[in-house]
C-alpha cells in the first residue's frame, strides 16, 4: 500500500531534511549542478510522502467487497506523482459473491483535472451527456454516468478544480455501490493531505 508505515515516513522526513541541508551547502559553495541533484531528490521524497498520505484517504471497502492495495496509476513510487507535483493514485474493489468491478481514482494536480473541469462547470454540457446525472454529495456536487444495458457506472466528483475522485465500475446492477464509495471518501482529509 502507498500509505507508508510511520517508521519509514520518519526515516523518509529525515532523509528530506538532510538532502535540502547537504543541498543548500552545495548551492552555497556554487555547485549549482549538484545542488539541483540534491534538492529534486529532496523533491521526489517530499512526493511520495504526499503519495502515501492522500493513499491513506481511499475509502475501505463496501460490505460484501474487498479491497486492493494502493496503488499509483502510472507505476510505482514517485511515477504516481506527474509532472507539476500532481499525483495519480488507483484502488481496486471485487465483490466477493458477483462480478462486480469497482476502481476509485485520486488526481491532483493533474493535466486531465483541468479537462474535466470544464464538463463540471456547465450544465448545458451535462444535460447534453447521455445517460449522465448530477448528484449532490452534501455541498458538493458528484457526476454519475450509468449505462444499465451494460452494468457500468462512472461516478466523478471535483474539489477546489484541482481534485478529481473518480469511481468506475462494471459487473453492476445499479450505480449505488459506485456512488455510495464516492460519498465515503473523507473529503476533509482529502483536502488536507492534498493542500498546497
Amino acid at each position: 500500500m502507498l500509505s507508508l508505515p510511520l517508521a519509514s515516513a520518519a526515516a523518509l522526513a529525515d532523509e528530506v531534511v538532510e538532502q535540502i541541508e547537504l543541498g543548500l551547502e552545495l548551492y552555497q559553495e556554487g555547485d549549482y549542478g549538484a545542488a539541483l541533484t540534491e534538492l529534486e531528490f529532496a523533491v521526489n521524497d517530499i512526493r511520495k510522502l504526499m503519495s502515501g498520505r492522500l493513499g491513506g484517504t481511499f475509502p475501505d471497502a463496501p460490505s460484501g467487497w474487498s479491497a486492493g492495495e494502493v496503488e499509483s496509476a502510472g507505476g510505482g513510487g514517485a511515477a504516481a506523482l506527474m509532472g507539476g507535483g500532481g499525483a495519480m493514485l488507483q484502488r481496486n474493489y471485487r465483490e466477493e459473491d458477483g462480478e462486480g468491478r469497482l476502481e476509485a481514482s485520486l488526481m491532483v494536480d493533474n493535466p486531465m483535472v483541468q479537462g474535466m473541469a470544464a464538463l463540471f462547470s456547465n450544465p448545458a454540457m451535462v444535460a447534453s451527456q447521455p445517460n449522465m446525472e448530477r448528484v449532490r454529495m452534501g455541498r458538493e456536487s458528484a457526476l454519475v454516468k450509468w449505462e444499465a444495458e451494460r452494468g457500468r457506472v462512472e461516478a466523478t466528483l471535483m474539489l477546489d478544480s484541482r481534485i478529481l475522485m473518480q469511481v468506475k465500475g462494471q459487473g453492476l446492477d445499479s450505480p449505488d455501490v459506485a456512488v455510495d464509495l464516492l460519498k465515503a471518501w473523507d473529503l476533509g482529509e482529502v483536502r488536507a493531505q492534498a493542500a498546497r
